[in-house]
């Protein structure tokens, strides 16, 4: 539900949902989003031509585009080893410190790092090559966990090194999430995209799922001082290195908007899309609404751990109730053209207030199983929100500032991530593992009642549809 990558998108690039600030915005349905012409998709179906017109040629099927498939593995693998390493890091500071509050703490590090990555991080991608700012990414973050394993093996792990490994992971998973989508969008037809998304929300969800419980079983073995889980996150980023060096950009379809190192214009500068945000009310108020939803639950897998720790669970089966929650996740992609049929801001408030109930309801200590049962539950709606996203947001930029959109919009929903995770670990300190979560949930329930009052969020619609006064949106 909540982890740096989420926040960050292209890994978990992150998400924009309850918990799932990443913005790595996939899943089916989004065609809806768009709202096509009837005429337009009978002619895409039938694939019929007017007379004089040149037949349309089809691209070749996803699953025969190479470099989209080999990117895919790599993106896979490095969001696999994250998810890993989101359980493994804070297990192993409860070990060496027994305090949560450090624990909250190395997240809220890395959140900070992403945050100071965030805006610059756009300006990259729309500039530069995104295949390189991936392999240099991808090389950075496997260097930093392969440190921290070897620090752990010798016996010279510290908080200081430990921190200062949150930053820099952080500021690398930002560059990286940013680059990553625009990579993603320049081996992809436009007519494929929504295809391409639907397979990367498998990769997001099913690391997710995969990963808690792997991170967790790692963990559990003793061998190599319980450096196991870092050895396979550095391994992941490596082979993330090894797919993005492999892979070929198709001829007419350059790694990067604009050429290397041409500036930016005044109207395209490292603020530019914070400015497209923010001008329009519809997007200022949902991007307000999953900035607090992601704030107040940035740190529920550190409070989901503490409680079960509590219950005397065993850091596996800890791993693999947080995985079964993902696999919700997966079980919600087929509900995407289902949930679209409602208005945008309906589906987003109708999301959040579930996941207030959620929250609430994860202070009852009925044990994993019961944490996993409503994760799971929570999770059916989140691929929805990401094509939610991708739909009003990241589709309708202008090509040469969407790095700075996706990476604005990351960076806005994870602003307040940080001071959650560090608040989750203070409210450790001093209150019950239950009392913080329903601390939490009355938090939220607050912040969702505030959002609900927008009137720009009831009446959104998506892009291309008729409003009832006959204009489009």
């Amino acid at each position: 539900m909540s982890s740096a990558e989420t926040a960050a998108g292209a890994g978990r690039p992150g998400a924009a949902g309850p918990h799932a600030a990443g913005t790595g915005t996939a899943g089916t349905g989004a065609e809806q989003g768009t709202r096509r012409s009837g005429a337009e998709q009978g002619t895409r179906r039938s694939g019929a031509t007017r007379r004089g017109e040149s037949p349309v040629i089809r691209p070749p099927s996803l699953w025969r585009n190479v470099p989209f498939q080999t990117l895919w593995i790599g993106t896979s693998s490095s969001t696999l080893g994250v998810s890993v390493a989101d359980i493994a890091y804070p297990l192993t500071i409860l070990a060496i410190t027994r305090s949560p509050a450090l624990a909250g703490l190395f997240a809220a590090v890395q959140g900070l790092g992403m945050l100071a990555a965030g805006l610059p991080a756009g300006v990259l991608a729309d500039r530069y090559d995104s295949r390189t700012i991936v392999i240099v990414t991808e090389a950075a973050r496997a260097a930093v966990t392969a440190v921290v394993a070897m620090a752990l093996i010798t016996g010279w792990l510290s908080l200081p090194l430990l921190f200062t490994a949150a930053a820099l992971l952080g500021a690398g998973q930002a560059v990286n999430g940013a680059a990553r989508m625009l990579l993603m969008r320049s081996v992809v037809p436009p007519d494929q995209l929504t295809q391409a998304l639907t397979q990367d929300e498998v990769r997001m969800n099913g690391s997710a799922l995969a990963g808690p419980a792997l991170g967790g079983a790692l963990y559990a073995v003793r061998a190599l001082a319980h450096a196991i889980p870092f050895l396979f996150t550095a391994g992941s980023f490596l082979v993330a290195l090894i797919t993005a060096a492999l892979m070929k950009t198709p001829a007419g379809r350059p790694a990067s908007p604009r050429p290397p190192g041409r500036p930016t214009t005044a109207s395209g500068n490292m603020l530019a899309g914070v400015r497209t945000l923010w001008d329009q009310p519809v997007l200022r108020a949902a991007t307000l609404l999953i900035m607090f939803v992601n704030t107040i639950g940035a740190g529920l897998e550190l409070l989901i751990i503490v409680i079960l720790r509590h219950q005397a669970v065993p850091s596996s089966v800890i791993g693999l109730a947080l995985g079964i929650g993902a696999a919700g996740g997966l079980a919600g992609a087929p509900l995407v053209r289902t949930l679209h049929q409602l208005r945008p801001g309906v589906l987003l408030l109708t999301v959040c207030m579930l996941d207030v109930v959620i929250l609430a309801l994860l202070a009852v200590p009925f044990g994993p199983w019961w944490v996993a049962g409503l994760l799971f539950t929570v999770m059916l709606g989140v691929p929805a929100i990401r094509v939610l996203v991708d739909i009003l947001v990241i589709r309708q930029a202008p090509p040469e500032q969407r790095g700075r959109v996706v990476a604005a919009l990351m960076t806005l929903i994870g602003l307040g991530m940080p001071a959650g995770v560090a608040a989750c670990g203070v409210l450790l300190e001093y209150l019950p593992a239950q009392a913080a979560m329903l601390t939490l949930a009355a938090v939220e329930a607050v912040a969702v009642a505030y959002c609900s009052t927008r009137r720009e969020l009831w009446q959104a619609r998506w892009p291309g549809e008729t409003a009832p006064d006959g204009h489009q949106r």
